[in-house]
């Protein structure tokens, strides 16, 4: 039994189930159209399954005119959906223009907790991704004629090493990197 919303595309246990169906030539049973999707193209999908499928909440849906009813009422629900959304952003940001505050009372009073856990998450990061860079900055510092950060940054673009979030090295980011290391390991560097 799948519990998923009609708005992801990941459907695992709807997978499951179809390919199921279709190697004991069993009949999909789904508990509501608005339940399994709000998209004509997945509808669209599901349909081209080879698998039999009925609706609980339609159980007259058969045949070609039943499968036209039932593309149109997704269709009217996509629509539906779409302006939903739209509804909610534009009186969000209404409310947001008022000063209205957004949150969880509690969560808005423990911001400072949750940003000293990201940030501790983020030195943590930084911390793994500079002793991993150790053996290679002592490389790179080792060649002949990198002295500088600056030429460092150089060698570690040269040899296509990223920085922590993809980008490009430079002197600045390797100084932030040779200080994170220990002592021991960074005089050797």
């Amino acid at each position: 039994m799948e519990v998923e919303s009609g708005r992801s595309d990941s459907r695992p246990e709807l997978a499951n189930a179809l390919a199921r169906s279709r190697v004991v030539g069993g009949t999909l049973l789904v508990a509501n159209v608005s339940r399994l999707t709000r998209s004509v193209a997945f509808l669209s999908k599901l349909l081209e399954a080879g698998v039999d499928v009925r609706f609980c909440d339609l159980p007259a849906i058969e045949g070609p005119t039943g499968r036209f009813l039932l593309q149109q009422m997704v269709a009217v629900a996509e629509l539906e959906a779409g302006m939903i959304g739209d509804r909610t952003t534009k009186a969000l940001a209404a409310a947001k223009a008022r000063g209205q505050k957004f949150g969880n009372p509690r969560n808005l009073a423990r911001q400072d907790v949750g940003r000293a856990n990201g940030q501790a998450a983020l030195m943590k990061a930084a911390q793994d991704r500079a002793i991993d860079l150790a053996p290679i900055m002592a490389e790179v510092r080792a060649s002949p004629g990198v002295r500088t950060l600056r030429q460092i940054a150089g060698a570690l673009n040269a040899k296509g090493i990223p920085t922590l979030r993809g980008g490009l090295w430079s002197a600045s980011q390797v100084q932030r990197v040779l200080v994170r290391l220990p002592v021991d390991v960074n005089q050797s560097i």
